[in-house]
């Protein structure tokens, strides 16, 4: 496999289909370009997503985000967009994608995108005394 900037996302089989379980991901080092000024801007980015068949593969996700380095894009539209491709290459049953951009010009902002499966349920969450 490369290890240049690339738009491919390679999956592999989910190993407990039968199952509803998370999978959080950090990836502190997201950079794009301000598509205004041309200036870098730098996300923390945290995936969470149910699978249902397929899993996304780690190192073609790193290739896929180091992808947007030289690109302009309004926070909003990169975030989406990140999350659609995502969703086209893995039909989670449950997929939130959340970009924390740091502060540009005195302002923070973050981004939160979901998509959910048609007809999936979240299951209740377990209270332990």
């Amino acid at each position: 496999m490369s290890t240049t900037p690339s738009k491919t996302l390679d999956t592999f089989p989910n190993p407990q289909p039968e199952r509803d379980y998370n999978i959080h991901m950090r990836m502190p080092e997201f950079t794009c370009l301000c598509p205004k000024t041309g200036q870098p801007d730098f996300a923390e980015l945290t995936l969470d997503y149910v699978p249902d068949a397929l899993c996304v593969e780690l190192k073609s996700l790193k290739l896929y985000i180091w992808s947007f380095r030289d690109e302009g894009a309004f926070h909003e539209a990169v975030t989406n967009r990140i999350l659609s491709d995502l969703v086209a290459a893995t039909q989670p049953r449950f997929m939130r994608l959340t970009a924390d951009f740091n502060v540009r010009g005195g302002i923070y902002t973050k981004v939160v995108a979901e998509h959910r499966a048609e007809g999936w349920q979240a299951p209740t969450p377990v209270q332990l005394p």
